[in-house]
């Protein structure tokens, strides 16, 4: 097609099969778009485009994409708020008549199965390494392994006692991925072969907990989509070898020091007490 479309925060550039997007990296972009940086979107994962009027004097260009196309979009179902949604090209009024153009040239590229889900994720996930900070603990996927590391101060004893997980790709089915910006937001593992899910993800060593500065959307959901991703892709349920989930040893200085500074953040939030926190650094000091 040619075309680009320089909005706010992002530019669409419409290639022959795909849409390119390149997200803005200014403090005034929406944090999940300077995480994604750029996307490309085949004309075959779109279901629909629409044109509709925006705020303050703008007019808003519309992908959806089809279900099962994008595993960012998948991971999210639905909770992802209207201005982070990577969809969606804000432009100023004056450009409604070439955005309703690239709209109708879009839509005669769409396929033919537009109204179905897809068998396979269309668009790519982010790519690992990926990890995030949840308030019990810190969340990695390396594309093989995800591993959780609990935080003592943040931990259930349930969590605890379990000690740190890793689990390989080939034992997940998909993910849960719960809004930070919800009470109950959380990502879970959802593991091959487990159907009931009745425990509390804080009691859940198969998932880590949010909380107000934890886990927030622009690390978590791209967290999720690159792990659903890894889950879908053809082999991966084929069993590897993988660590035993028993508790890790605890010497790795670079480790220690970021739960010392976890720790200090809950002592300044006045979670922890005096006791606590000089009984636990010293243990902490003491793995060293």
């Amino acid at each position: 097609m040619g075309d680009v479309l320089a909005g706010i925060h992002a530019t669409w550039e419409f290639e022959p099969d795909a849409v390119l997007i390149r997200f803005e990296r200014g403090i005034r972009a929406p944090k999940l778009y300077q995480a994604l940086r750029e996307r490309r979107i085949p004309h075959e994962a779109l279901a629909s485009v629409a044109v509709s009027p925006g705020k303050r004097d703008t007019v808003v260009l519309h992908a959806v994409p089809r279900a099962g196309a994008d595993p960012l979009m998948d991971a999210a179902a639905g909770q992802l708020k209207e201005g982070c949604d990577p969809y969606r090209l804000v432009l100023p009024a004056n450009q409604a008549t070439l955005a309703e153009h690239c709209a109708d040239r879009l839509r005669a590229r769409l396929g033919p199965d537009r109204d179905e889900r897809a068998e396979r994720f269309l668009v790519s996930a982010p790519e690992a390494p990926v990890q995030f900070k949840a308030y019990d603990g810190k969340a990695s996927f390396d594309g093989r392994t995800v591993a959780f590391r609990w935080f003592w101060t943040g931990a259930s004893s349930t969590k605890w006692k379990a000690g740190d997980q890793t689990f390989a790709v080939s034992e997940l089915s998909g993910v849960e991925w719960r809004s930070p910006d919800l009470a109950d937001g959380h990502l879970r593992l959802l593991l091959r072969g487990r159907e009931e899910y009745g425990s509390q993800p804080d009691q859940d060593p198969a998932a880590v907990v949010f909380g107000r500065g934890y886990g927030p959307v622009h690390e978590s959901l791209p967290f999720a989509a690159a792990v659903l991703e890894a889950s879908r892709r053809p082999g991966a349920a084929v069993p590897v070898p993988v660590p035993a989930r028993v508790a890790t040893a605890r010497c790795d200085p670079a480790d220690i020091a970021d739960r010392i500074r976890h720790l200090g953040d809950l002592y300044q939030a006045g979670l922890v007490t005096d006791e606590e926190f000089a009984s636990k650094k010293a243990q902490l000091l003491a793995e060293l």
